[in-house]
């Protein structure tokens, strides 16, 4: 997949970003790290110039309950509604209901394996293959849940 790995915001902490971005790449996906402090309509044209498949969101300064949805809605005004968004970082679980309602498939906390999101985008690919619903604006019925 073709995957950009965005920093929103003020928050200039971006190890995990990094090292996701690296573990994805080791995986075989083309990643694109967008660097720290991007705005949500920087993100968004970083990911219809680099024509991607999926946008992981590392957030860890307490913004993502107004970031995540605004990016989220300016991908749906661009069309981009099959465009698997994912988000990492520190989400309080009292606010995780309302990032997966925007269009958010998945979340994952700080010290999530790998693997788990190599799960997760299998499984979206599994399901965009089949038919499924798994981007930003398309049913909102299904998210991962890491077990």
């Amino acid at each position: 997949m073709r995957i950009v790995v965005a920093k929103v915001g003020l928050d200039g902490h971006d190890r995990g970003a990094k090292v996701i971005s690296r573990a994805l790449r080791n995986a075989g996906h083309e990643v694109i790290y967008t660097g720290i402090r991007k705005t949500p309509h920087e993100i968004v044209r970083i990911i219809i110039d680099e024509d991607a498949e999926a946008l992981g969101i590392s957030t860890l300064s307490g913004a993502h309950d107004t970031l995540i949805p605004k990016i989220c809605e300016i991908l749906r005004n661009e069309d981009l509604n099959d465009l698997i968004v994912f988000a990492g970082g520190i989400i309080p679980e009292r606010d995780r209901e309302a990032i997966y309602n925007c269009g958010v498939r998945a979340i994952f906390g700080p010290g999530t394996n790998t693997n788990s999101i190599f799960d997760f985008l299998n499984e979206s690919i599994k399901r965009k293959e089949s038919g499924d619903f798994v981007g930003v604006g398309e049913n909102l019925g299904w998210h991962w849940i890491d077990e």
